[in-house]
Formats: structure tokens, C-alpha cells, sequence
């Protein structure tokens, strides 16, 4: 089994999950845990809260921990909670819940691009990332429908309404996958002992790293932290994807505008689900297209500038139903999120704790940002035409597009100025060549290595080709 392999279906569970709430929210949950205000927010903000408080001490752990033994319990745990969910019996005991499912969950998303960054070169990581990135508009979708189908073929068995019965089916899914983890997970280059991996292909991923100018593992300590907080890569990648995050907000809301209109519970679960799909779908292209061109920056403003377009509509709220279907049907399409981190991971590539803290930083902060930020402007009071909310999206994209912008030109300057990145001398160009645009030509031109990693582990001519991209790994 490929690493790819093993973490679509996590991730596709991950964002299955975090469709849930939603989905059972307008399938009989409100009316059965007797739920009204803002309670619904809040239950995502307790999810949030807890899901936002592991992402950093995540990677920080996996530095000494396997990655498959730190993953697999937590994703046990989660699948375990979710279980639980299933026997609710009001708000209190969902708050519980929700946050018991955010902080198992919270490992592994961070963890698993930070594997990802540690496995493959600059001309193979996008379409890597985009390909993981697709199972979570997958997810989301296969809830919706998941839902559909539970509400009209269980909805009432054995006592039981059909949105309990979506937990308790993917609480089956989760446990399962979590044991999995554990015997298929390959951890990272530098600590593997997977299995499936011979000590020849071991030596193959070490010597392509190593070409592609990726530091090894080292402890973290002050030093490391006074090291990243003292650079501009933190702060700018941190506020450019919390940014970006907050934008995507308004796509949360699509249900309950689609219930206001008097819409079927089977549509308020399908509908949604076009967003997904087509996401799916263009979040490959696009991480294709982002590796064949060779530039990153162009692939993160393209989608934030048709961001303008949607969030525009619902900002200015028409009387056209169409309209605003259409609006919230792309305004939730997430091209760029692929990108993102695989040009975080990049920018980032020649100090291994720096892109640790930064990739966990991105996805942690923008939810501890999105903990907060609905209670403010889509109190559900409001709801479905949030006066404050929809505006604030388009602001957020508007602020979004100068903080990439502000990147690029960061990230050109340190290339053009011919600082190491992350202090590592020998990797002047090599890892911030994609944080300004285009591929180092040692990306695609194969060389001599006779040991890897300095360690003698074996002499890998014999798979040159291999170990510098000629061939990539699946």
C-alpha cells in the first residue's frame, strides 16, 4: 500500500465527520436535542476550540513519536466519541462530544502534510497534497448523500432517527481505519520502519530529500523557537491561510439558507454537495497544473481572485434564488488550499522544525480564528441573510489577496538576496526556488550519491534516476 493510499481514506473520514454536525443538524437533531439561538454555532465553536488546541503540539510530537503510533490512538479515540454521538440527549452532552471528536481529530491534518512534505520533491508535492486535499470535498459530499440515505432507509429503526444512526455508521468506518494506522502509516524518511519498505527504498527516500535540499530532524528547544519567530515565514504564511480560511466561511451556511427556502431534508443534503464535487475535481487539476507550470504564487491568487465573485453576491444579498444558490454553490470551492501548504512546505523545506511549526500553525490558528469568528458575524439570530457575515467574507478575500502578495514578494526578495533558508548554508535557492515561481533545475537532473544522509547507509547509484526525481514515488 502507497502512503497515498493510506491517508485518502483517513482524510475522507476526517471531513465525513466534520459534515456531520450539519447534516444532522437539519435532519432532525435540532428538533430532537431541542436546539434554538445560537446554539448550533456554538457547538461548532466548541468542536473548533478543541480542534484548534493540538495542532501545533501535533508536529511537535511526531518529532519523537512514529507518526503511525500518535495518529492511530488518536484517531481511535475519535472514532470512539463519534460512536457516542449517537446517543445524545441534549445540547450539553453534544458540546461534550463535539469537543472530545475536535481534539482526537486535531492531529491529523497537520501531521499528515507535514509526512507528505517529508516524502516528496518540489515537482511532486502539489499534485500529492491536492490529491489528499480532494478526499476532504469527497467527505463532505459522501455525507451528504450518507445522510440522504440513512434518513430515508433507517431514519426510525430500532427507535433510533436517522441522524444518529449517520453517527453510528461512521463511528464503523472510523475505529477500523485508526487500527489500520498503525501497520500502514510509513512515518517519515529519516524514522521509518514500515514494513513494506526494504532498506534499498528507505535509502532512495533519504538520498531524494536530501537532493531536494529537506533538513533532518533535529530537537526542538528555545533556539528553535527564537529561530522561527525571528523570521517573516511564520507570521506572513499564518495570517495569508487564516485569511484565506475566514473567506471560505459563508460555505457553512448553504443548509440553513436551503431550509429557510422550504427545501426537502434530502436536498438540503444534496444540494450542498455540487461544492464538493466540483471541488474534488478542480483541487487535482489544480494541483497538477501547479506542478507541470512550476509556479505556486499564480495558482493561490487565480481562486482567490474569483473569490470576489461569490462572496460579492452574498455580501450584497439579491432577491435572485438562483443567484445566491450559485454563490454559495462556489464560493466554498477550496482550489487553493492544496497549493498553500505545498508552497508553505517549500518556503519552508530547509529547516525541518520551522515547516513543523508553520503547517501546524496555518490550519491551527485559522481554527482557532474560526472558533470565534461565526459567533460574531453569523450569530444564527441573523440567519439565513447574515448582514454581517457575507461582507466580512468579501473583506476577508480582498485581505487575503495582499497578504499573498506580500508573500510572493517576501519570499522573491530572500531567493534574490541569496539567504539560506532556515540558516542551512548549502540550500541558498534550493528550497525558496518555489517560494518565488518555477522549479530549480537540480529537480530534474540526476546526480551522484553515493551515501545517504552521511550515515553510510548503503550506496544507491544504482537507483540515481530514482533519487532525484527522474522517477517519482507513488
Amino acid at each position: 500500500m502507497s502512503e497515498m493510499e493510506e491517508v485518502k481514506p483517513k482524510k475522507n473520514l476526517k471531513y465525513l465527520d466534520q459534515g456531520n454536525l450539519a447534516n444532522a443538524y437539519v435532519s432532525g437533531m435540532q428538533e430532537d436535542l431541542k436546539m434554538y439561538g445560537n446554539q448550533y454555532t456554538y457547538a461548532g465553536t466548541v468542536y473548533t476550540c478543541a480542534y484548534a488546541v493540538m495542532q501545533i503540539p501535533s508536529t511537535m510530537i511526531i518529532q519523537h513519536i512514529r507518526p503511525s503510533y500518535w495518529l492511530g490512538l488518536m484517531e481511535i479515540g475519535w472514532g470512539v466519541f463519534t460512536f457516542a454521538q449517537a446517543g445524545m440527549h441534549s445540547v450539553s452532552e453534544l458540546y461534550a462530544f463535539r469537543f472530545l471528536v475536535g481534539f482526537f481529530e486535531s492531529s491529523f491534518f497537520p501531521c499528515m502534510l507535514f509526512v507528505l512534505g517529508s516524502w516528496y520533491t518540489k515537482a511532486e508535492l502539489a499534485k500529492r497534497i491536492a490529491i489528499f486535499h480532494m478526499t476532504a470535498p469527497l467527505g463532505s459530499a459522501f455525507s451528504g448523500y450518507l445522510q440522504a440515505a440513512v434518513y430515508k432507509n433507517l431514519n426510525g429503526s430500532h427507535g433510533l432517527a436517522g441522524w444518529r444512526w449517520l453517527y453510528i455508521v461512521c463511528g464503523c468506518m472510523t475505529v477500523p481505519v485508526g487500527l489500520a494506522t498503525f501497520f500502514f502509516l510509513p512515518d517519515t524518511p529519516h524514522k521509518t520502519r514500515a514494513w513494506f519498505l526494504t532498506d534499498a527504498e528507505i535509502n532512495i527516500a533519504l538520498a531524494r530529500v536530501e537532493k531536494a535540499g529537506k533538513a533532518a530532524p533535529t530537537p526542538f528547544t528555545l533556539k528553535t523557537f527564537k529561530r522561527i519567530l525571528t523570521r517573516w515565514r511564520w507570521y506572513a504564511l499564518v495570517l495569508g491561510y487564516v485569511l484565506y480560511g475566514s473567506s471560505c466561511q459563508a460555505s457553512g451556511y448553504f443548509g440553513i439558507w436551503l431550509k429557510s427556502e422550504h427545501f426537502s431534508v434530502e436536498l438540503r443534503n444534496i444540494i450542498p454537495t455540487g461544492t464538493n464535487l466540483i471541488s474534488a475535481f478542480c483541487v487535482v487539476m489544480w494541483g497538477f497544473g501547479s506542478d507541470f507550470t512550476g509556479s505556486r504564487v499564480a495558482f493561490v491568487l487565480g481562486p482567490l481572485v474569483y473569490g470576489l465573485i461569490p462572496n460579492g453576491i452574498l455580501a450584497a444579498w439579491p432577491a435572485s434564488v438562483p443567484l445566491k444558490e450559485f454563490a454559495f454553490l462556489t464560493c466554498g470551492v477550496q482550489l487553493m488550499t492544496a497549493v498553500f501548504y505545498t508552497w508553505a512546505n517549500e518556503i519552508c523545506a530547509s529547516d525541518n522544525e520551522e515547516r513543523a511549526i508553520v503547517i501546524s500553525s496555518m490550519n491551527g490558528l485559522q481554527y482557532a480564528v474560526a472558533a470565534w469568528l461565526p459567533i460574531v458575524i453569523f450569530p444564527q439570530t441573523e440567519s439565513p441573510t447574515f448582514r454581517r457575515g457575507f461582507p466580512a467574507t468579501f473583506g476577508f478575500v480582498i485581505a487575503a489577496l495582499i497578504c499573498v502578495c506580500v508573500i510572493h514578494w517576501l519570499a522573491v526578495r530572500e531567493r534574490k538576496m541569496g539567504v539560506a533558508s532556515g540558516g542551512q548554508g548549502e540550500n541558498v535557492g534550493v528550497a525558496m526556488e518555489m517560494g518565488g515561481d518555477g522549479y530549480s533545475t537540480d529537480d530534474k537532473v540526476a546526480g551522484d550519491i553515493d551515501t545517504v544522509n552521511g550515515k553510510g547507509r548503503g550506496k544507491v547509484n544504482e537507483f540515481q534516476e530514482i533519487a532525484t526525481g527522474g522517477t517519482t514515488l507513488v
